[in-house]
């Protein structure tokens, strides 16, 4: 199996995450992704959680790395595999963000998106991962504006969690089912099954 690997070092600024989507963005095209395609968006969301993550909750620099791997069997594209490494020890967290919660979505995002996740040490930080298989259609997730307004519902209105931190919600989905499989063996890992 032939294996394509990218990176970008990130700074602990915010602002980082800007340059993180458009570099990543050009490294998708650079592979055969379109940019108009759902894979492109779905792995720009996924690279856009797991970096802001990565700055936002360590203060410090990480790393961003795309690799997109071939199995070569007829009709199979393989698997794009991201992962952001950073300098903390401690675990990722998973958060349930209630109505106003401005953040505690990122890990659920990328649990809900990406085929598989999870992380694992590296160094005296870790790296989290996530894959997408690039032979079975994502997972599309239409966004439409709230009718409740950015923020401005408690749980009791949209209780389901299905609103995002800016006042979106998501409204339609077209799911398929995925079976696990892959050519890495991480030591913390989730599988997701839409």
């Amino acid at each position: 199996m032939q294996v394509l690997q990218v990176q970008l070092e990130v700074g602990a600024d915010p602002a980082e995450v800007g340059r993180a989507r458009r570099w990543a963005r050009s490294r998708l095209l650079g592979s055969g992704i379109r940019d108009d395609e759902p894979l492109a968006e779905t792995l720009i969301l996924l690279i856009s959680e797991l970096v802001t993550n990565a700055v936002v909750h360590t203060g410090c620099p990480a790393v961003l790395r795309m690799l997109f791997g071939s199995t070569g069997a007829p009709g199979n594209a393989g698997t794009v595999r991201v992962e952001v490494a950073d300098t903390s020890c401690r675990p990722p967290q998973q958060r349930h963000a209630e109505g106003e919660d401005t953040g505690g979505r990122g890990l659920e995002l990328v649990d809900g998106l990406a085929d598989r996740w999870g992380w694992q040490p590296e160094g005296a930080g870790k790296r989290i991962w996530c894959e997408v298989d690039r032979s079975i259609p994502v997972i599309q997730v239409q966004m439409q504006p709230c009718a409740h307004g950015a923020g401005g519902h408690g749980a009791e209105v949209c209780g389901s969690g299905g609103c995002d931190a800016v006042g979106r919600e998501a409204v339609g989905r077209d799911a398929v089912m995925r079976e696990p499989g892959g050519a890495y063996e991480p030591s913390h890992a989730v599988t997701h099954r839409a």
